[in-house]
């Protein structure tokens, strides 16, 4: 495989713009790990992200690297990599993360990355730089985490349903404020593990292009492990908070025990995803939880006008974040 030539400079400037996504990453999604248990007055908003970020970060022990070695080596061809493309889809899903994040509204991080790669891989050699298994295959998931996610989460809300039907309201209250914070945590594990290894699989694509990385590794170096664990703690901890208002309580209205659920079935579709090595949106998984939820307790609990606009925030994400990527690519030959 032909290497790429850059400076020294180019590529730790390429490494921190990265990094810098990674730790938007955190911050613009902070609310999906903190929304339900912040709303249902279990934990104050400082406790939840300084839990969400830890929880974050050992998810570096639990989790293997399936995820990042779909971002790294399935989505775009590996001949179409440089450094230009690596700016063009950095630069877009930052930008496309800001704008979201400015309107309050929970697009996924994700799927902004991989717009971008795409953006920036069609900005430089048309459609055919696209690897379509592994683009069909995360598209797939645009529909398939929220829906397992609705599932999951409807499914807990009616098995606690019929479990605690004979206990009194303020009984299942006092035992899903303790464990909501099972819950919550497990959802922030879940969040770590699948989406920091988005991020190292972008910069495991760049050394192995640049020459700093054998194709045939099956591993990233440990140190972009631990440094895209680290940033996207760091982004939770400081928190979007904008969008915890719209998560936590424009959708439906939760209670302990259905922010319980919801937590548990977003982890679930989470857990499953990061075995399988699929890049999800954790920003998709949790909302179709919470509409399981509601949904469980009755339809009209559901705000539908606010979820299905969010859903249109689903649909734009990666032709936006790609078209953003693609400009970025065009900056990019002119002031790298």
């Amino acid at each position: 495989m032909q290497t790429i030539h850059m400076s020294i400079y180019v590529l730790g400037a390429l490494v921190a713009l990265a990094l810098i996504f990674d730790f938007m990453n955190g911050f613009h999604d902070a609310a999906n790990a903190i929304a339900t248990v912040v709303s249902t007055g279990v934990l104050k908003p400082q406790t939840a992200v300084a839990m969400a970020a830890v929880f974050n970060f050992i998810a570096i022990f639990i989790f293997g690297l399936g995820v990042a070695a779909t971002v790294g080596k399935g989505t775009i061809l590996p001949e179409v990599v440089d450094q230009y493309v690596i700016f063009g889809a950095l630069v877009g899903a930052i930008f496309w993360n800001i704008i979201t994040w400015y309107y309050g509204i929970p697009s996924s991080s994700s799927h902004a990355l991989v717009g971008g790669l795409v953006g920036a891989a069609v900005a430089k050699s048309g459609t055919s730089a696209l690897i379509a298994g592994g683009l069909l295959k995360t598209v797939a998931f645009i529909v398939i985490s929220p829906l397992l996610g609705f599932i999951f989460g409807s499914i807990m809300m009616l098995l606690v349903s019929w479990i605690f039907v004979r206990s009194t309201p303020r009984k299942v209250d006092t035992w899903f404020r303790r464990l909501q914070l099972v819950s919550a945590a497990s959802y922030s594990l879940g969040h770590g593990g699948n989406d920091a290894q988005k991020t190292i699989g972008i910069i495991w694509m760049l050394l192995i292009y640049a020459g700093y990385s054998l194709p045939t590794d099956h591993t990233p170096p440990m140190w972009v492990v631990i440094c895209c664990y680290t940033a996207i703690s760091f982004g939770t901890l400081f928190g979007g908070w904008r969008i915890v208002k719209t998560m936590g309580q424009k959708i439906t209205k939760l209670k302990p025990v259905g922010g319980f659920c919801a937590e548990t079935g977003g982890a679930i579709t989470l857990f499953i995803a990061s075995a399988m090595g699929v890049p999800v949106s954790t920003t998709h998984t949790i909302t179709g939880a919470i509409v399981g939820v509601g949904s469980a307790q009755k339809m009209s609990a559901v705000r539908w006008g606010v979820a299905g606009n969010i859903v249109w925030a689903w649909v734009f994400t990666i032709p936006a974040a790609a078209f953003m990527a693609a400009i970025a690519w065009w900056l990019g030959h002119h002031i790298m």
